[in-house]
Parts: structure tokens; C-alpha cells; sequence
């Protein structure tokens, strides 16, 4: 099988590449915006665990980026089994203090691009045939897939928060998007899992080692090959959708109601941190 990984050279992307690798065999078309890093990790893979790794660099918030590494594929005959929608980027701003620049590379980060790849790879994986080992296989109720495409939402698509909202705005649409499309993708053989994580031990949002440390040991944050872990079972066992953690579920039915008075509290004293 085939994977290809998006945002591969660090972070989620990295622990990603690492487990389907390690844990399944995977070869593995790394695509990230870091050039060397991609590199190195590819090359790293390859020599640790045997699997074929192709490192590609790409700025995936262009607007034909989804596009160009699918053309990239079709040329170089490349057959994609596992698609791994998980680019993506965070900051806290005000709205109208934010760059039309950095809008438009997160809705087309977190949106366009991902429409796209879902589009172009799930409708190749649907019109793949089942080799007579999988169709006899499936003859005797084993279910067998076409492919498998897991998309990386966020608990914040339940939060209506100052600072974060392209970000929380862009996460609730890969949220629907997916669980939308988990309906008409199972009848044609293809998986589509999203997974809304809470807040994931990882440089994206900017926090010093002790809060990360502090964050992880309170379980308010997850480490990022535990999620993965977590993620990768249930995307094999066609999951729609998954949040892991007690207290994320614990707390979203809150995040759907957040008083104003309580938003506008965390507002000011954030206001008073960043200073």
C-alpha cells in the first residue's frame, strides 16, 4: 500500500508517516513545505523500517495544489491507498489585524485543499477494482476497502472564540465535510474517517516545554503517537468519526453553549497574557 501524508516533516504528519510505516508497512509519499526536513525523514524511514519513501516539497495553500500533486501521481504512476489530510496551521489573532495573506492560506490550507485531494483521490479510489484475493475475501464477509482518506478536524469546531476564527471556522468544515461524505463514499468502498482532537502536545500552538509538559500531564493534551495510534485503528475499522479523550467529551456539549460574558472574560485575559 500507498500512503500519502500531508505536513510529514514534523508535528502529527511525522508521528503519521512514522506509524504507518513502522506499524503497517506503509511506502509513503511525504508531501510538506519544509524541503530538507522532508528529506530527512524520508530518508530516515526508508533505512529504519524498508518501505519505499518519496519525499515531495509542495506549498499546499496554493490554490492548484491539489491539482498538481495529483497530476504529479498520475505521471509518476503512483497509486494512492491512504489518503492523510493533515497540513495545517494555527494563530491567534484578531481578525481585522490579520494579513489578507495568512486568510487566505488557511482557508485554502484547511478548506480548498482538502476539498480538492478528497475529490480527486476518492473518486480514483472508488473506481479501483478488488483483486480476486479481496473479492473472495469480501464474498465471505470480510470487508474490504478501496481506500481510506482521514481528515484532521479539531475539537475547536465547537468553539465560537475570538483570535482563532479562521482556524476554528475552517476545522467545523472538515468536520461536516467528512461525516458528510463518510455516507456516500462507504457504499463505493471508500473509508473517510475525521478525527477531532482537543489540544495535541505539539509546537503548532506556540506554548514553552513546561506548559506543554504541565498540559500533557493534566491530560488537557494529548501526546501526538497517541492520537495517531488512536486514529489510524479506527480509520482501518471505518470509523465516521473520533475524539479521543473523556474530558474533550466531557467538555464540548459546554463549548456549544459558552456564555458571552465567559467569552469575553477569556478575551481579556488573554489580552493581559500577551503582554
Amino acid at each position: 500500500m500507498l500512503a500519502l501524508v500531508t505536513g510529514a516533516s514534523s508535528g502529527i504528519g511525522l508521528q503519521y508517516a512514522t506509524q504507518l510505516a513502522r506499524d503497517y508497512h506503509t511506502d509513503l509519499l511525504l508531501v510538506s513545505n519544509q524541503e530538507e526536513e522532508q528529506k530527512q525523514v524520508a530518508a530516515d524511514l526508508a533505512a529504519q523500517y524498508g518501505v519505499k519513501t518519496i519525499p515531495l516539497y509542495a506549498d499546499l495553500s496554493k490554490q492548484d495544489a491539489a491539482e498538481q500533486l495529483f497530476a504529479y501521481c498520475q505521471e509518476n504512476n503512483l497509486v494512492v491507498d491512504i489518503l492523510i489530510n493533515n497540513a495545517g496551521v494555527f494563530f491567534f489573532n484578531p481578525y481585522c489585524e490579520t494579513s489578507m495573506k495568512r486568510i487566505e492560506l488557511i482557508l485554502n490550507l484547511h478548506m480548498i485543499t482538502v476539498a480538492k485531494l478528497t475529490r480527486l483521490f476518492g473518486e480514483e479510489m472508488m473506481k479501483r477494482e478488488l483483486t480476486a484475493e479481496e473479492q473472495a475475501q469480501k464474498l465471505c464477509g470480510k470487508s474490504r476497502k478501496k481506500g481510506y482518506i482521514l481528515n484532521m478536524s479539531s475539537m475547536s469546531a465547537w468553539m465560537a472564540m475570538p483570535g482563532i476564527q479562521s482556524y476554528n471556522a475552517t476545522k467545523a468544515f472538515i468536520y461536516n465535510f467528512s461525516k458528510s461524505l463518510w455516507y456516500e463514499f462507504k457504499p463505493k468502498g471508500v473509508n473517510i474517517t475525521v478525527m477531532t482532537p482537543g489540544a495535541v502536545d505539539t509546537a503548532l500552538f506556540g506554548l514553552a516545554p513546561n506548559l506543554r509538559r504541565l498540559a500533557v500531564n493534566l491530560t488537557v493534551a494529548i501526546p501526538p503517537e497517541n492520537l495517531v495510534k488512536r486514529a489510524l485503528k479506527k480509520m482501518f475499522r471505518g470509523k465516521k468519526a473520533d475524539m479521543p479523550g473523556v474530558i474533550n467529551h466531557l467538555c464540548t456539549p459546554l463549548l456549544k453553549h459558552t456564555p458571552d460574558w465567559l467569552v469575553f472574560l477569556v478575551m481579556k485575559l488573554i489580552g493581559k497574557y500577551q503582554k
